[in-house]
């Protein structure tokens, strides 16, 4: 595969970014069902559009708004050999803590559609078997790179990335057949997706690891206690490892989020209790929730935990999970409070979770222009006049 060409240089100033998917046009995703595996010209012009619409909202750090994947985790199971689909004989069932302590909130939330979240996306209720051993079809990976290296070719991007799931989080999703124990098929699902992480990397492209059911583990087992469910942590971090042995640190992103639907999230687990596990994964910079009242708050932990030499943070600094819009001053704060205690150097602006699906377009897109207000006032203030490039 080609390398990208290369991208401009660091710069005295907060970066800004994003966690991955954009509202996802309707034209594409009936592009996606007709062949998913075409590079399909509605596709590219998508990816074309929604790279240059993050450029001119002055975003740094772009991607392609996940518009080749059907679903953040269950994408990947289309692009493996050894899975079967086979029909669900109900949908989804939502379990755990939360919905135990708020049944009747969760009860008259789930019969109206967009409370939860703005747009469901159209999903059947099917779910991938592992029926023999996995392996890899490198087709839409490569047609995802074509596509952002062809977006990128009209617009003046600092960097590139392109999201996808991590280990934990597709064999969340997955029945086993085939493999002798669950921790089996984690490890064969780790190895076929290191070669979509090589793929990527190779591209030139920074490559996300999104693994929001690290978290949730803790979420959807009430019943266990927390050695139990570090243990649980600890053993999918370990097979993530494995599926990034061999690439740059320095060209990886590991995104952490407690599921980014619109609910009370009273029984998220701390990230002091995971921290240590987060940090243990092999990545140069680590996506944390940052901007929504759950989590906010837990810019302090950085005061006690020393965030490891070369790494960087990229904090939520707007969040998907209010419509308002954050004022550009409060967003200022917030990257300045991180910069405080781990270095600006250390920072990239970011959003809690990915806009796509979760909150509607045109407030995700004013987001998005409120965090790249308020880096360039947090930048004024860390950088002074010394802000801009070097």
């Amino acid at each position: 595969m080609q390398t990208t060409k290369s991208r401009r240089q660091p710069e005295r100033r907060i970066l800004t970014t994003h966690v991955g998917v954009l509202e996802i046009p309707d034209a594409v995703q009936t592009a996606l069902a007709g062949d998913a595996n075409a590079i399909s010209p509605v596709l590219r012009e998508a990816v074309a559009d929604v790279v240059r619409h993050q450029v001119e909202t002055g975003l740094d750090v772009v991607n392609d708004g996940e518009f080749g994947k059907s679903f953040w985790t269950l994408y990947a199971a289309d692009r493996l050999n050894g899975v079967e689909w086979r029909e669900e004989s109900s949908g989804p069932v939502l379990t755990g803590r939360d919905f135990e302590a708020f049944p009747e909130f969760y009860k008259w939330a789930i019969q109206k559609p967009g409370v939860l979240v703005y747009n469901p996306p159209q999903t059947t209720a099917r779910r991938p078997v592992c029926v023999g051993p996995l392996s890899y079809r490198p087709e839409a990976v490569e047609r995802d790179i074509a596509n952002l290296q062809a977006a990128l070719e009209h617009v003046d991007a600092a960097d590139a990335f392109l999201p996808t799931v991590a280990p934990a989080s597709i064999e969340a999703h997955f029945d086993n057949e085939h493999y002798g124990s669950q921790e089996e098929l984690l490890y064969a699902l780790a190895d076929v997706l290191h070669e979509e992480y090589r793929a990527i990397v190779e591209a030139g492209f920074q490559l996300q690891v999104d693994d929001a059911w690290i978290p949730l583990l803790w979420s959807i087992n009430p019943h266990i206690d927390l050695n139990e469910y570090r243990r649980l942590v600890r053993t999918r971090i370990d097979a993530l490892n494995h599926a990034l042995e061999g690439l740059p640190p320095e060209r990886v992103r590991y995104h952490v989020c407690w599921g980014s639907w619109h609910g009370p999230h009273a029984y998220d687990v701390p990230l002091a209790s995971i921290v240590d596990l987060v940090l243990r994964v092999n990545a140069g910079t680590y996506l944390l929730e940052a901007a929504n009242p759950r989590h906010e708050h837990e810019v302090h932990l950085w005061e006690t935990t020393k965030l490891p030499e070369g790494k960087k943070l990229a904090p939520g600094v707007v969040t998907h999970s209010t419509n308002i819009i954050e004022h550009p001053e409060l967003v200022a704060e917030r990257i300045v409070r991180y910069a405080e205690r781990v270095g600006a150097e250390n920072v990239i602006a970011s959003t809690d979770c990915g806009m796509g699906l979760r909150i509607h377009p045109e407030l995700g897109w004013a987001k998005l222009s409120a965090l790249v207000e308020g880096a360039r006032l947090a930048s004024e203030r860390l950088y002074g006049s010394r802000a801009g490039s070097v």
